[in-house]
């Protein structure tokens, strides 16, 4: 079963129908050309099969075919190994997926983090991380005198790992809330 979208509805963790295959969208991202380029969609998409990847840019008033997928609602509960396991909220059976199926969303998990995890044919195909998450500096520049929050951004380190490009006034050990969707930083907490 299958449902067509727009373009600018494709979102990371999707699952879409190219070229016959199925894709989970590990990265998308809207770009506006000027002059009559017109707008699209640039997609990074991995192959649910092959584990291939690919880059292809999507006019925005284009369709795409989004694959029927069965969400369940998920909680991330700990880290074993390199594998990531998450608990099912209804029947509370666990689940385990590697950090490699995670590719690109697991710098934002932290334990009770409530998930969406979509399954296609009763396996596991991808996850929908919430909107934002709230993660803490482990590790960044202090703020140096005279800087404003107009001056360039400075790298922080998040408890997961995660690098999120911060103002300077962002300091070591504050929390701070992050887009899932393009890793950027929305607001300090």
């Amino acid at each position: 079963m299958m449902a067509k979208v727009l373009a600018t509805e494709i979102r990371v963790g999707n699952l879409i129908e190219w070229d016959k295959r199925i894709w989970r969208v590990l990265k998308c991202y809207h770009v506006h050309v000027g002059g009559r380029g017109g707008a699209f969609m640039q997609v990074e998409m991995k192959d649910i099969e092959a584990g291939t990847k690919t880059n292809q840019r999507i006019r925005t008033e284009d369709k795409v075919e989004r694959a029927f997928v069965e969400p369940r609602d998920m909680t991330y509960l700990y880290l074993e190994g390199s594998n990531y396991i998450f608990m099912d909220k209804e029947n509370y059976e666990q689940l385990s997926l590697s950090q490699e199926f995670l590719e690109g969303q697991y710098e934002y998990l932290l334990p009770n983090t409530d998930v969406q995890v979509n399954f296609h044919n009763e396996r596991a195909i991808g996850v929908q991380l919430p909107a934002s998450v709230v993660l803490t500096i482990t590790d960044t520049e202090p703020n140096l005198k005279g800087a404003t929050a107009t001056s360039s951004y400075k790298p922080a380190t998040m408890e997961t790992g995660l690098v999120v490009m911060v103002p300077p006034f962002v300091l070591q050990g504050e929390k701070i809330k992050i887009n899932t969707d393009s890793g950027e930083y929305i607001e300090r907490m």
